[in-house]
């Protein structure tokens, strides 16, 4: 039987014997059995001295543990947990220091082990790789929740911040119409400023499967505001990394607190709160998403003037059937901008279309195609 399939103290007798007889060099024989030299020595050492009971599996455990947590300060970090049972050893560590309790993550780890607090789905491999924004409001994410959990068809709509993890809204709407998402955008955009960007899938209301394009007459709203918009990846969800990081912790909240039967909004408003200021964030060094944002210095306007482009730029109107004539030829734009002007810049063969500052369409002279930009955001934006 081979060595490795024997328990311990089977394979320490069998290699003290060996020891004692000599039959091969010690060196060769610590090979054989899978140890160092320096425990071999121990091993026969052992034995000399006591025999089989001197080679017998020991506790590694102390017979006192000076060190071991104090009775209050365990109790604490039971009571934390109870708390935010969907908290790991490592924010609670956060929040036990702010308080003064000054405990190490293991510490605190393995008082949660002692007392049961870790189930096998609370242990979580750290993101390999972390893109983010490099200045608070460069970036909004934007999407809804699943359903699950919720009482209704459509889980709350998220806006959180690429940089900061700050969530700027969470709010049951309960529905995918455009007039209330745009409701809580210009809510949000009065409280928190105007974002330069804002990323989302290709789903309604900010997304049309019938319009060239995608636009949909929030999209325009968005863009005439200035926004510069960017869809994800199709079936790439990893490309709005944070907002689906956000809803895993709202869900893993909602299994281990139970789901509220009423007042829902009220819930969530409060978990909002606990995000942005209690929470302590891995990926920002465990400060809080509200230590890291700040209000963006771009003022909401309810009726914005008509987008002014770069000074010499090639500008052509969008006629009534959604095209613009150009180059000898009536491309296809889309029908959202009829009315609506558009800025080309030609780079060689090729045309690309921006409606305010975001790109749309690009023109193939070559080969007379106009094409709707959908993939404007990268799909390697690693959470």
């Amino acid at each position: 039987m081979p060595w490795k399939t024997m328990d311990v103290q089977e394979q320490r007798v069998r290699f003290v014997v060996a020891a004692s007889r000599q039959e091969k060099p010690f060196t060769a024989l610590c090979q054989e059995f899978g140890i160092s030299r320096p425990t071999g020595m121990l091993w026969r050492e052992r034995y000399q001295q006591a025999g089989l009971a001197g080679i017998a599996e020991r506790s590694r455990r102390p017979q006192h543990s000076p060190r071991q947590t104090g009775w209050e300060w365990e109790q604490r970090v039971v009571e934390m947990r109870q708390r935010y049972p969907d908290w790991g050893a490592r924010k609670l560590q956060v929040l036990l220091a702010r308080e003064g309790v000054e405990l190490t993550r293991s510490t605190v780890h393995r008082v949660l082990l002692r007392h049961d607090l870790v189930g096998a789905g609370a242990r979580h491999r750290q993101a390999l790789q972390r893109f983010e924004r490099a200045a608070p409001n460069e970036l909004w994410q934007m999407d809804f929740k699943s359903p699950k959990g919720w009482n209704a068809a459509i889980g709350p709509l998220s806006v959180l911040d690429d940089h900061s993890r700050y969530v700027v809204v969470l709010q049951a709407v309960w529905s995918t119409r455009a007039e209330l998402v745009r409701e809580q955008l210009i809510s949000a955009f009065i409280r928190c400023g105007v974002p330069q960007a804002m990323l989302m899938d290709h789903g309604i209301p900010w997304w049309s499967t019938l319009a060239p394009g995608g636009a949909t007459q929030l999209t325009l709203w968005l863009m005439k505001q200035g926004i510069e918009l960017h869809w994800s990846g199709r079936r790439h969800p990893q490309t709005q990394g944070k907002v689906e990081r956000f809803h895993g912790e709202l869900e893993r909240a909602l299994q281990a607190r139970g789901a509220p039967r009423k007042e829902p909004q009220a819930w969530l408003d409060g978990f909002r709160w606990e995000h942005n200021h209690v929470r302590p964030h891995e990926a920002l060094g465990m400060q809080t998403p509200a230590s890291r944002w700040r209000r963006s210095e771009r003022v909401y306007d309810p009726q914005p003037p008509r987008w002014e482009y770069a000074a010499g730029a090639k500008v052509l109107k969008v006629d009534s059937s959604g095209k613009l004539w150009a180059w000898d030829k009536h491309w296809k734009i889309s029908k959202a901008l009829c009315g609506e002007w558009v800025q080309l810049e030609r780079i060689g063969q090729r045309v690309l279309v921006y409606y305010c500052r975001t790109l749309i369409r690009e023109l193939d002279l070559g080969n007379q195609h106009s094409t709707a930009v959908e993939r404007w955001f990268p799909q390697s934006d690693a959470k």
